[in-house]
C-alpha cells in the first residue's frame, strides 16, 4: 500500500465531471491497483476514487488514473508532503460475532427462505475484495449475491455494492442481482438499498432455527 499527502486538486473526466479544488489530501493507492482521495473528514468515505482495472500514470506535477472505459481522474499535485509504501501482508479476512456467522449458515441451509426455487452456489464467495457471503440462483437460474448483517446498516449496503459492481464484470455471472439481509435494516440502509437495485430482507433468527415464538397465539 502506498500513502501520499499531498497538496493537490483533482478532475475526474467520465459519465460526468467532478473538481475537486487545490487542497492538502491524503492518495491512498492500493495493491489492487485502486485510487482513491482523501479528506480529514468523511470517515472512511473517499472524495474520488476509481476502482481497479485501472492504471496509474505518473508524470511530474501530475497523475492520471484511468480504467478500461476511458474514466479518468486527473491528480494535479502543487507539493507532496509524504510519500511511503507499506506490504500489510495477506489479509485473514474478516471475522465474524457468533450471531452473524450463524446466520450465514442458518440461511445457507434454508435459501428458500429468500425465495421459492433458490439454490446456493456457495458460502463465502471469493472475489478480489473479500468473500461474498451468499452466492444464489434465483428460481430463473439468475446470479444473486447476498450480504448478511446482524444489523443492517449504510456501510453494508456499501459494501454490497462494490460487489455487485465487481461480479458485475464476470461476463459468466452477469448480470448479478444483490440481497442485503440482516436481522434489522435501519431506515437510512433501506432507502440507500433500494435506491441501488438492491432487495432488502429481514431475517428471523428464531424461526431460521426452527424454534416455535412464546407468544400466545389465537390461530
Amino acid at each position: 500500500m502506498r500513502l501520499v499527502i499531498a497538496r493537490c486538486q483533482v478532475d475526474y473526466v467520465g459519465r460526468l465531471t467532478a473538481h475537486l479544488p487545490m487542497a492538502q489530501r491524503l492518495l491512498l493507492i492500493k495493491a489492487d491497483g485502486s485510487v482513491s482521495i482523501h479528506s480529514d473528514d468523511r470517515a472512511y468515505k473517499p472524495l474520488n476514487w476509481m476502482s481497479p482495472p485501472c492504471w496509474l500514470i505518473e508524470d511530474p506535477g501530475m497523475w492520471v488514473v484511468q480504467n478500461k472505459a476511458g474514466e479518468k481522474l486527473i491528480i494535479t499535485l502543487a507539493e507532496v508532503l509524504h510519500d511511503s509504501k507499506h506490504e500489510l501482508g495477506p489479509e485473514p479476512g474478516l471475522v465474524k460475532d457468533g450471531v452473524e456467522a450463524d446466520l450465514q449458515k442458518l440461511l445457507a441451509e434454508h435459501v428458500t427462505t429468500l425465495g421459492e426455487g433458490w439454490t446456493l452456489v456457495r458460502r463465502e464467495f471469493p472475489t478480489a475484495i473479500g468473500p461474498v457471503d451468499l452466492m444464489c440462483r434465483d428460481a430463473s437460474g439468475g446470479a444473486v449475491a447476498v450480504e448478511i448483517k446482524r444489523r443492517g446498516e449504510i456501510d453494508g449496503v456499501e459494501q454490497l455494492t462494490r460487489y455487485l459492481e465487481l461480479l458485475n464484470r464476470d461476463p459468466l455471472l452477469a448480470p448479478v442481482k444483490g440481497v442485503f439481509a440482516a436481522q434489522q435494516i435501519k431506515p437510512q440502509a433501506r432507502t440507500l438499498a433500494e435506491d441501488r437495485g438492491i432487495r432488502c430482507v429481514v431475517l428471523d433468527y428464531d424461526a431460521l432455527r426452527g424454534i416455535e415464538p412464546d407468544e400466545f397465539r389465537l390461530f
